[in-house]
C-alpha cells in the first residue's frame, strides 16, 4: 500500500523549516500530469531549498525519476541536513557521480568551401557519380544475361512487369482519360469560337502522342513504381538482405537492378501506349459533347493529322524514361541507411529527381527531334 501512496510534501506548522517528503516517488506516478503538477508548483514555492531541512525517511518507494525530481530541487547537490533511507543513499551519491563527469566536446565539422552551396554542389557530384556507376553495371549485366540467357532472372523479370506494368494500368487509364476529357474541352471552347473544329484531332493527336502521353506515363510511374522500388531495396538494405546475398554470392545488381531496370524498359513504352488511347478516347468523347464531332470521324482523321514518326518518338521516350526511373529508384534505394527516416527521406528523394530527370529528358528530347515535323 505505501508503494501506492502519491507522492507527497508537507511543511509542520511548527517546524517551518523542515520538509516532510512521503508516498513513492515512481515513474509511473509521477507521469500523472496533475500530481507531477502539484509537486513542481510546492518545490518552486521554496526558498533556499540547500538551507532547509529535508526529512525523506518516511518514503515508501524511490527510483531515479523521483530522486532526479528532488536533485534538481536541491541545485545537484545534497543539502546539508537531510534524513535518507539507507536504500535510497545509493541512488543519490549516484547522481554525484553523474554531475562530476565530464561531457564530451563535440567536434565541430570542418565546413565546405562556399558553405550549403558547395555542399550541395557535392552531393550533385556524389549522385550523378553513383547513378552513371549504377549505368554501367547494368549495361554489364545486361551483356551477360544476352550472352547467357538461360541463366537470366526471368522470374524477377516476370514479377517485375507484373508489378511495374499490369498494376499501373488502372491509374495511368483513369488519369490519361481524364486528362484528354480535360484537354478536349478547353481546347475545344476555344476552336469552336475560330471555327477550328477540325483541328482538335490534330491538337490532341500531337500533343498526346508526342508529350503529354509519354510525360502523364513517366510521372505516374515515377510515383507508384519508382517510390515503391526505392522503398523495397530500401527495407532489403535495413534488414541487411543485401549483405546476406552478398555474402552468399548472388550478384545484387544481376539478380536485383537489372530485373527492375529491364522490367520498367519495356513496360514504359507500351504503359504510354495504354495512356495515349485512354487520352484519346476521352478527347473524342468530350469532342463530341462540345463539337459534336462523332468519335468515329475523330479516329479517322487522327492517322492524317498525326505522322507515324510521332508514335515512335513517343515509344522512345518510353524507353529512356523507363530507364531513368529505375535506375534513380534503385540508386536511393542502395543508398538507405539503417532508420526509418533515411527510408522516407529517399523515397521522396527519389521521386522528386525522377520527375525532374524526366523532365529534363524530355526537353532534350524535343531538342533531338526538333526538325522532325509535327
Amino acid at each position: 500500500m505505501q508503494r501506492k501512496r502519491p507522492p507527497s510534501i508537507d511543511i509542520p506548522a511548527d517546524s517551518p523549516h523542515t520538509i516532510i517528503v512521503s508516498g513513492a516517488w515512481l515513474a509511473d506516478l509521477l507521469s500523472d500530469s496533475s500530481i507531477a503538477n502539484h509537486l513542481q508548483t510546492q518545490l518552486s514555492l521554496l526558498e533556499k531549498p540547500d538551507d532547509l531541512t529535508w526529512d525523506l525517511s518516511q518514503i515508501g518507494a524511490l527510483d531515479y525519476i523521483g530522486a532526479q525530481l528532488l536533485w534538481q530541487t536541491w541545485g545537484k547537490q545534497r543539502p546539508r541536513r537531510i534524513n535518507l533511507q539507507e536504500q535510497h543513499l545509493a541512488l543519490f551519491q549516484r547522481l554525484e557521480e553523474v554531475v562530476q563527469l565530464s561531457h564530451p566536446i563535440s567536434q565541430k565539422i570542418p565546413s565546405l568551401p562556399f558553405g550549403k552551396l558547395g555542399q550541395l554542389s557535392l552531393n550533385f557530384v556524389l549522385h550523378a557519380i553513383g547513378i552513371t556507376q549504377l549505368l554501367g553495371q547494368f549495361v554489364l549485366d545486361l551483356a551477360r544475361f544476352i550472352r547467357h540467357p538461360s541463366r537470366g532472372p526471368w522470374k524477377e523479370i516476370s514479377a517485375n512487369v507484373y508489378r511495374t506494368g499490369y498494376l499501373a494500368l488502372a491509374i495511368t487509364a483513369l488519369v490519361g482519360f481524364l486528362i484528354g476529357i480535360v484537354l478536349s474541352y478547353l481546347s475545344g471552347q476555344q476552336l469552336k469560337n475560330y471555327g477550328g473544329d477540325l483541328f482538335i484531332v490534330n491538337l490532341l493527336g500531337v500533343a498526346i502522342i508526342r508529350e503529354l502521353g509519354p510525360m502523364l506515363a513517366a510521372i505516374l510511374i515515377a510515383g507508384r513504381s519508382g517510390s515503391a522500388i526505392t522503398a523495397q531495396l530500401g527495407v532489403m538494405k535495413v534488414t541487411e538482405e543485401l549483405d546476406a546475398m552478398r555474402v552468399m554470392g548472388i550478384p545484387v545488381g544481376f539478380r536485383l537492378i537489372m530485373p527492375k531496370v529491364l522490367a520498367l524498359a519495356l513496360t514504359m513504352p507500351l504503359i504510354v501506349v495504354w495512356t495515349d488511347i485512354m487520352a484519346l478516347t476521352g478527347g473524342a468523347l468530350s469532342a463530341q459533347w462540345i463539337l459534336d464531332m462523332p468519335p468515329g470521324f475523330f479516329l479517322h482523321k487522327l492517322p492524317d493529322a498525326v505522322s507515324l514518326a510521332n508514335f515512335w518518338i513517343g515509344l522512345g521516350k518510353g524507353v529512356v524514361f523507363g530507364i531513368l526511373i529505375a535506375i534513380i529508384a534503385c540508386h536511393y534505394g542502395l543508398r538507405i541507411k539503417p532508420n526509418t527516416e533515411s527510408l522516407g527521406q529517399g523515397t521522396t528523394s527519389s521521386v522528386v529527381v525522377s520527375i525532374t530527370s524526366v523532365i529534363i529528358a524530355d526537353a532534350l528530347f524535343a531538342i533531338v527531334f526538333s526538325k522532325i515535323p509535327y
